[in-house]
C-alpha cells in the first residue's frame, strides 16, 4: 500500500513539473493562416449575416514571422539639444534646429557624422559632404558578449547604412535619414520589424554622438566667454578696475560664489551699494593636491581682508574694483595680475560673468 502511494506522489511530481510542455503554442500554426471555404447553410435555413468589411478570400495566406510578432518598433530617441521627430514618419529620420553657438548646422552635423563612424571604424564607401550622403561599409552595431572559454560566441551581424542630410533653405533646421543598405548574418535573417529596427539603431547611435560633440562644443565655447568677458578697464571714478559686460545684478550673484571658492571668506555683502568683504586665505601649494587635482587656484593677493566694490557703468557693463582692507585701491600692476588669475580661473571653471 504504501509503495502505491509513493509511486503515486512521484508521477504527480513529474506531472506536475513538466505540465507547462503539455501545452503547446500554436499561435503561429499553419492552420491558422488557411480561411476555408464557408459554411453551406440547407436550403431552408437563413444564412447567418456576414459583414463584407470582414470577408476573406478562401485560401491559405502566409503566415507572419515569429519573430516579428514578438519585437516592437524602434523609435527614434530625440535626446539631443534642438531635436525632434515628425509624427507618424515611417522612415527613420530626426530632425535638429541650430543651437546656440553652431554657425554652420550642416557641417555640424557632417561633423557628428564622421566621428561617429570613426568611433566604429567604419570606412565610407561613398562620401559626398555638399550633398550630405554617405554609404558606409560592413560594421556591426552591436559588439558580441563575452563568454565563457567553452562556450561558442555567437557571430552578430553586419549592416551596411546610407546616412543623409538635409538642410532646409532657411539653413535653421536640417534631418538626417538612415537607410540600410545590406544586411549579413548567419543566425537570425532580416525582416521588415528588423529593418526598421536596426535603421533606428543606427540613427540614435548618430543623435548619441551628435549630444556629445554638442556638449563639449558647449562646454568650449562657455569657457571662451568666460576668457573674454572679463578685461582691464576704469571704473566711474577713473580708478583701475575689472570690467565686464553682464550686468550688474547677475555680475554680483555670479562673483560671490566665485569668490568663495577662491578661499575667500565673505564677512560683509551688500547687493544695494555693491559691496563685498572678504578674507583671503592664501592657499599652501601642496604636492599631493596637484597629482589629485584639487589645487585652488592661487592669486596674486597676500593673506588679508580686501574690499570689492561692484558698480554699473556709466557707459554700460560693470566694474569690480578691488580695494585692501582700508579701502585704498590697489596698484594697476597688481589689478593686471589679478586679471590674468581670475581668466584662468574662469576658462578653468567655464564660468561666465
Amino acid at each position: 500500500m504504501q509503495y502505491w502511494i509513493r509511486n503515486t506522489l512521484v508521477l504527480s511530481v513529474i506531472a506536475g513539473l513538466s505540465g507547462c510542455s503539455v501545452f503547446t503554442n500554436d499561435a503561429h500554426h499553419e492552420k491558422n493562416y488557411r480561411v476555408s471555404e464557408p459554411l453551406k447553410v440547407p436550403a431552408n435555413l437563413t444564412k447567418p449575416y456576414q459583414d463584407p468589411e470582414y470577408a476573406m478570400e478562401p485560401k491559405q495566406y502566409q503566415k507572419v514571422s515569429a519573430r516579428d510578432s514578438l519585437k516592437p518598433p524602434a523609435q527614434a530617441l530625440n535626446i539631443a539639444s534642438g531635436s525632434w521627430v515628425e509624427e507618424g514618419d515611417k522612415i527613420a529620420r530626426i530632425f535638429f534646429d541650430k543651437p546656440d553657438g553652431v554657425i554652420d548646422l550642416k557641417a555640424f552635423l557632417w561633423q557628428s557624422l564622421q566621428d561617429l563612424i570613426t568611433e566604429y571604424q567604419a570606412a565610407p564607401t561613398a562620401s559626398n559632404e555638399a550633398a550630405g550622403t554617405l554609404e558606409t561599409d560592413w560594421y556591426a552595431l552591436t559588439k558580441p558578449e563575452d563568454v565563457w572559454f567553452w562556450q561558442t560566441q555567437d557571430e552578430v551581424s553586419k549592416q551596411r547604412f546610407a546616412f543623409n542630410i538635409e538642410q532646409k533653405e532657411h539653413q535653421r533646421t536640417a534631418s538626417m535619414t538612415v537607410t540600410l543598405l545590406d544586411y549579413q548574418s548567419k543566425n537570425e535573417p532580416l525582416t521588415g520589424v528588423l529593418k526598421q529596427q536596426l535603421e533606428v539603431a543606427a540613427l540614435n547611435s548618430f543623435v548619441t554622438q551628435y549630444d556629445f560633440n554638442y556638449r563639449q562644443f558647449a562646454i568650449k565655447q562657455q569657457q571662451e566667454r568666460g576668457l573674454i568677458s572679463l578685461n582691464m578697464g576704469f571704473d566711474n571714478k577713473g580708478n583701475a578696475s575689472l570690467v565686464t559686460e553682464q550686468e550688474y545684478l547677475l555680475v554680483f550673484e555670479r562673483f560671490t560664489g566665485l569668490l568663495e571658492s577662491l578661499n575667500f571668506a565673505i564677512t560683509e555683502l551688500d547687493d544695494k551699494t555693491g559691496l563685498i568683504a572678504a578674507t583671503y586665505d592664501k592657499p599652501d601649494a601642496s604636492v599631493w593636491d596637484s597629482i589629485w587635482g584639487d589645487d585652488l587656484s592661487e592669486l596674486p593677493l597676500e593673506s588679508g581682508k580686501y574690499q570689492i566694490l561692484i558698480e554699473k557703468l556709466q557707459t554700460g557693463g560693470t566694474s569690480l574694483t578691488w580695494m585692501d582692507g582700508e579701502g585704498e585701491t590697489l596698484e594697476p600692476g597688481t589689478m593686471n595680475d589679478l586679471q590674468q588669475a581670475l581668466v584662468k580661473v574662469l576658462r578653468k571653471k567655464g564660468v561666465d560673468i
